[in-house]
């Protein structure tokens, strides 16, 4: 069996009072692709950030590589694209890849980025164009691009398929099959639960702060007798709703 590359137990988490994460345990196997679903404000991107020390959890223990989230070393092994990614306007496109590069302590290989960038349709005229300039998904192109340089084992992407065009996002499943294939782990939100459905070994529902399911993508559709990964989150929800309100 695979080791664990995340594993969180019963972390809660709440603001003001009003709880955010309740009990969350999970684990995240090396290699593994596990997609993060659920609805707005369920908790996804709170979940995230607790991974990366961003967000302080109020209880419950997470390990990374099999130490603490709180050491930064267990840390070192991972890239995060954030939701809403905003690069800093002011920055040319080739600039901020560098900056992300130092930051993971790698060197700038002009040659892997403008491989990249041809894989994504990018024109590498834009490394001198500035990060305001460019459109919503030019720029989500441009995080994950900055994600797939760092050559990290684990990447904690949030909505990486956020304002892509439908063209964009094949190429982008394309990449990360690549990175299957080489034994990176995913560990992604998304709200096209296709996307999930295609890419994804195992999945996680989150729902009100808690997990509803974790396991195989194909045994949850079996669980909740659908042909479709959306029709079984609709069940699932469903199912879910009918005990609360017993």
């Amino acid at each position: 069996m695979n080791d664990s590359v995340i594993k969180c137990h019963a972390v809660d988490k709440a603001y003001a009072n009003k709880a955010v994460l309740r009990e969350v345990s999970l684990e995240v196997a090396a290699g593994s692709f596990v997609g993060l679903v659920g609805m707005n404000g369920s908790g996804k991107t709170t979940l995230l950030k607790t991974l990366l020390d961003l967000t302080i959890c109020d209880s419950g223990s997470i390990q990374l590589f099999g130490r603490s989230h709180r050491d930064a070393a267990a840390r070192e092994q991972m890239a995060y694209l954030p939701d809403r990614f905003v690069p800093p306007a002011y920055l040319r496109c080739k600039d901020f890849l560098k900056y992300m590069l130092e930051l993971h302590g790698r060197e700038y290989n002009k040659e892997k980025v403008v491989r990249l960038f041809a894989e994504l349709e990018l024109e590498p005229e834009i490394l001198t164009a500035s990060v305001q300039s460019l459109s919503k998904g030019m720029t989500q192109k441009l995080g994950l691009i900055a994600c797939l340089l760092s050559e990290k084992q684990l990447l904690v992407l949030d909505e990486p398929m956020s304002g892509l065009d439908p063209r964009a996002r094949v190429l982008v499943k394309q990449r990360l099959a690549h990175l299957k294939a080489q034994g990176v782990t995913v560990f992604f939100s998304s709200h096209a639960l296709a996307d999930v459905e295609e890419i994804a070994d195992d999945m996680a529902v989150l729902h009100h702060g808690k997990l509803l399911y974790t396991g195989r993508t194909g045994e949850f559709m079996q669980q909740y007798k659908a042909e479709t990964l959306e029709q079984a989150y609709m069940n699932c929800l469903s199912q879910t709703s009918t005990i609360t309100a017993l």
